[in-house]
């Protein structure tokens, strides 16, 4: 036999309004614009790793960045990086692959962030920026990108699982672990 207490708790959360929930539609929307910003927002950085562009070093001036910061073969490196922004930022905007998307810019934001981490919190030398974007790739990847995006023409991403985002997060942390063992 149940209690009055416990027959009062069920009632009360059973019947008790659940509070704010958008539609399907607000939620695709608001990735769609998350997505969008942080795409290409990393699609230009990574441009301006590979050409220069938009105030960036190119290849050379940027591989001299990676050299003097302890990675081996810097321009090698700056071509890596700059490759995994913009391609990944490109795949994030428009939503394919959106689980490597994410991946490709975990990784590179998780080596950022080791180059910038002795510079506190703020800026102008902090780890805040790139500490934001880390966590929107990742929160993008184990979310998924929404209903307007290509990855809906992806026949095994269509239905995004939770697992798919949390296999490309673990394989951006894993190939940025192993960027950052061979760095000096």
């Amino acid at each position: 036999m149940t209690s009055p207490a416990t027959t009062a708790t069920t009632r009360a959360t059973t019947t008790a309004p659940t509070g704010h929930a958008a539609t399907a539609h607000a939620y695709d929307a608001g990735l769609l614009l998350l997505r969008v910003a942080l795409g290409l927002t990393m699609a230009a950085h990574g441009s301006q790793k590979l050409f220069g562009w938009f105030g960036g070093g190119g290849l050379t001036g940027t591989g001299k960045f990676f050299t003097m910061s302890g990675y081996p073969a810097g321009k090698a490196m700056a071509a890596v990086a700059g490759l995994s922004e913009s391609l990944g930022g490109l795949g994030l905007a428009v939503g394919l692959l959106t689980p490597l998307a994410g991946a490709a810019l975990v990784g590179t934001m998780i080596n950022a962030l080791a180059v910038t981490w002795g510079g506190g919190f703020f800026a102008p030398k902090g780890v805040e920026y790139e500490l934001l974007l880390t966590a929107a790739a990742a929160g993008i990847a184990l979310t998924g990108p929404g209903r307007y995006a290509l990855d809906r023409f992806v026949p095994v991403l269509r239905a995004h699982r939770l697992a798919y985002g949390a296999g490309g997060v673990a394989l951006g942390l894993a190939v940025s672990g192993v960027v950052l063992l061979i760095r000096n």
